[in-house]
């Protein structure tokens, strides 16, 4: 049960959210940082594709809070905050478990 009712800029926040989310790039993107932070280049090889061809994702994912660069390196990124973490683990749990 939600606390308090959500204002329409916070629903057309989440959806926008789960529309970012509704992408399997990115979510590979977030399966990948859900390890630990990883540099941009390595992120590119884990889920298969260049550089270039996912910069448009991370764009989009920097400007959901999804992903942020790493204090400690220019090109390394890491998931937002646990929110993130938390929201991908139920997500996934929620679409493995068996129909019952």
């Amino acid at each position: 049960m939600l606390l308090v009712k959500p204002t329409p800029s916070v629903v057309q926040a989440l959806a926008d959210m789960f529309s970012i989310l509704g992408d399997p790039t990115r979510v590979r993107i977030v399966d990948v940082l859900a390890e630990g932070e990883l540099c941009v280049c390595d992120i590119a090889e884990h889920i298969g594709t260049s550089e270039s061809a996912f910069s448009h994702q991370l764009r989009l994912m920097r400007s959901m809070r999804i992903v942020r660069g790493a204090a400690r390196a220019l090109r390394v990124l890491q998931l937002d905050d646990q929110h993130v973490l938390d929201l991908f683990q139920q997500g996934l749990r929620h679409v493995s478990e068996e129909r019952r």
